[in-house]
């Protein structure tokens, strides 16, 4: 749970609206299309291999994964109570599967870009830096670095007072569920109220979780069991390239021939 506030420190909801324009409309229809993609896949592949009542628990945390990153995957496996060892598994084949996507639009987006206009005629101001939201590579122009030793104290105590706070209402609120939702909810309201104080620790959270979420899956990948892991893997396998064929192929009919977008 630490990790959610430490990645949401930079969830202004109204910087996010005003900046990303029709990027956000294009994030909900690629979105939209995982959910089709799960909801396809999962009565086809089952992924029974997994246990019992645990393969639409790794479908969920699946499609999370697919629409928000890692950090979704462990919210979601956290909040439906995953086995560790379906955890490694389905972390392992996605891998596999999400490398040989992503390598597929990466040659989509070269051989759509050799008519257009030259690099060199890029400008500065024109240039668009697409940053990885889970690197904690310095990326300022003066190579000074925003992490120093009080914003890390400050985004790991603050993280830990959102944790305790939404475990506190969750109790109290919405008892025998999980805390991540509203700690999640909180920790937006925070950032969108105080944007200019969470913005100053954008960077020392992104590290610090980071570095929670490699320890998830060190002790999610040290409890389980290789062998499990070889036997779930095909399923799991098969399941995640039919939720992303089928994701692809609505992307593509939504995207370019219903609503146009280029």
């Amino acid at each position: 749970p630490l990790a959610v506030p430490l990645f949401l420190f930079d969830s202004n909801i109204r910087r996010i609206i005003t900046d990303t324009g029709s990027l956000l409309f294009a994030f909900g229809i690629g979105a939209f299309s995982t959910i089709i993609g799960t909801l396809v896949a999962f009565p086809l592949i089952q992924m029974r291999s997994l246990g019992i009542d645990q393969g639409w628990r790794v479908a969920c945390a699946l499609a999370a994964r697919h629409i928000g990153g890692a950090i979704n995957f462990v919210a979601v496996a956290d909040t439906l109570n995953v086995h560790s060892s379906a955890v490694s598994a389905a972390i392992a084949a996605d891998n596999v599967v999400v490398a040989i996507y992503f390598s597929l639009l990466f040659y989509l987006a070269k051989t759509g870009e050799e008519d257009d206009t030259p690099a060199s005629a890029i400008t500065k101001d024109e240039a668009i830096a697409v940053i990885d939201p889970e690197s904690v590579e310095d990326t300022s122009s003066n190579g000074n670095s925003d992490i120093t030793l009080y914003s890390i104290g400050t985004s790991l105590c603050l993280s830990s007072c959102l944790v305790t706070v939404g475990g506190i209402l969750t109790k109290r609120l919405l008892p025998g569920t999980s805390s991540l939702p509203l700690i999640s909810l909180l920790t937006v309201a925070s950032a969108t109220i105080f944007p200019t104080f969470f913005s100053g620790l954008v960077s020392s959270g992104a590290a610090l979780g980071v570095l929670v979420m490699q320890m998830f899956f060190a002790v999610s990948g040290a409890a389980g069991s290789m062998k499990q892991v070889f036997q779930q893997a095909p399923s799991l396998f098969l399941f995640s390239a039919l939720q992303i064929g089928v994701h692809f192929v609505c992307l593509l009919l939504l995207g370019k021939v219903v609503f146009r977008l280029d």
